[in-house]
């Protein structure tokens, strides 16, 4: 397929990705961006979601597991890229905040967190994303960074980073930076975040030097928790990063992933999420996935040759 026919295909799609793909892949103009993202909560993917959202606040009810499917759920529509100023954005928002306490550690606000820092990485995305009050929980996640740069949820006893935990808070760190500016302990701590991953090559470890996990270089959508270089790559593209020696590896990788069309294929979906929020959004494993190709195809760009 030709670089035009895949932007028509990925264009035929699902609000979340239409918006997307007009403002990282073709070139749409601001207000046809503005236009389509605003039909994110109203149609599709979106809508759904919020739909299921219950009268206390949560994706699921059941006490135990609730606030872990409700923690899927924002990170799902933040990435679906709902507008934060929409009205029924807001009310899903405003729910969370005022009827979701962590009953298991003395009824504190759902965006304070909890206590592992692959789970607060995303809390603190989405709640600074919808504009919840999450400077609690970046003094926690500052506080918990590791000498080698990143972050672990099994912190202490462990003192090595987890690339898991540690791309999970970089991508909380950015998302309170675009939406409340950076500081210069935000701006110092996602560099040395940044600088953990890209020593290691994105996969491989420092010690051995081998590849750490290989199903790293197979995607799946949506994300949940789990590290792939697919997603680190995003993320540096994100920040704006300037492309880095350090990651022709993984660049590679991505590019070995495209298929015959030139299309990236759903390699899986995480048990998590089929488990937890059970929300199907792609679920044809195997087959040319839009979430892939959108994200491959722009990372790929802005890489460069």
């Amino acid at each position: 397929m030709s670089r035009d026919a895949i932007t028509t295909w990925l264009l035929d799609a699902d609000p979340a990705i239409r918006w997307q793909v007009l403002r990282d892949i073709s070139g749409g103009s601001e207000s046809d961006v503005t236009a389509e993202r605003a039909r994110v909560a109203s149609a599709g993917w979106g809508a759904e979601l919020l739909e299921r959202q219950t009268t206390d606040g949560h994706w699921g009810d059941e006490q135990e597991h609730g606030w872990m499917t409700t923690n899927d759920a924002l990170a799902l529509l933040r990435e679906l890229g709902a507008d934060p100023a929409d009205a029924k954005v807001r009310a899903a928002i405003d729910l969370v905040v005022d009827r979701i306490k962590w009953w298991q550690l003395d009824g504190r606000p759902f965006f304070d967190g909890e206590t592992e820092a692959c789970i607060n990485g995303r809390i603190i995305a989405a709640g600074a994303y919808f504009g919840a009050p999450v400077d609690k929980l970046l003094e926690r996640l500052l506080s918990e960074q590791l000498e080698d740069g990143g972050w672990n949820c099994e912190a202490p006893p462990s003192t090595r980073s987890s690339f898991h935990s540690t791309l999970c808070v970089l991508e909380g760190l950015l998302a309170y930076e675009q939406a409340n500016g950076a500081t210069p302990a935000t701006s110092k701590a996602r560099l040395r975040g940044e600088e953990y991953l890209l020593k290691r090559g994105l996969l491989r470890s420092l010690s051995s030097g081998a590849v750490i996990n290989e199903r790293w270089t197979r995607f799946a959508w949506p994300v949940v928790w789990y590290y792939d270089v697919l997603r680190a790559l995003d993320y540096f593209r994100a920040v704006g990063r300037e492309p880095d020696p350090r990651m022709a590896e993984a660049v590679a990788l991505v590019e070995q992933r495209r298929d015959e069309d030139g299309r990236w294929p759903l390699d899986g979906i995480h048990p998590d999420h089929s488990s937890r929020l059970a929300f199907d959004v792609e679920t044809e494993i195997g087959k040319p996935s839009r979430w892939i190709t959108l994200r491959a195809v722009r990372v790929l760009d802005w890489y460069g040759p």
